[in-house]
């Protein structure tokens, strides 16, 4: 999956929470589904958008499956971000300088 479609997938709120919470902690879509206002169908519908992303995995325990972050899956968003690493610095050390000339 490209960065394009990854950054389509994380474009929903939804996702972007429950990634987050799943950076935190393996969960099943029940405890993932707890403080959100959504089914349960709705949820296993974004769980099948991340990991189809392949930002997610599953473990299945019995009848239990546990979704958690998967690192390889983030792959394309650190490399899009590393892109832009050598950019910030500079434009940092611009804005400093130009707060500086303001505040004098």
């Amino acid at each position: 999956m490209s960065d394009v479609d990854i950054f389509k997938v994380l474009a929903d709120p939804t996702r972007r929470a429950v990634l987050e919470r799943l950076a935190s902690a393996e969960m099943t879509a029940t405890e993932l589904r707890e403080g959100f206002a959504i089914s349960q169908p709705a949820m296993s519908q974004h769980l099948a958008v991340l990991r189809g992303a392949g930002l997610i995995s599953e473990r299945r325990e019995g009848r239990y499956v546990n979704y958690r972050v998967d690192a390889k899956g983030m792959a394309p968003l650190h490399e899009w971000l590393a892109r832009y690493r050598a950019f910030w610095p500079g434009r940092i050390d611009g804005l400093k300088d130009l707060l500086k000339e303001m505040d004098q």
